[in-house]
């Protein structure tokens, strides 16, 4: 994995990317809208920009990991 892959945490199984969502009126500036579908690995890969949605709780989770580790 790249390590300067973007990681968006989510509670959603469905998810959809359009690698314009943080830039305000960016639309123009990302790429066709696309969905993914969070499965048993517990995250998904936008192949436009390699956004990673990771689902809360899932074992791809490691920030929430993290957290409850101490």
């Amino acid at each position: 994995m790249n390590d300067n892959v973007e990681i968006v945490r989510t509670n959603s199984r469905r998810v959809s990317c359009d690698g314009a969502t943080d830039i305000p009126g960016g639309a123009a500036l990302g790429h066709p809208r696309v969905w993914f579908e969070i499965d048993e690995k517990g995250y998904a890969e936008c192949g436009y920009c390699d956004r990673r949605y990771v689902l809360i709780g899932s074992p791809a989770d490691v920030a929430g990991q993290d957290a409850t580790a101490n």
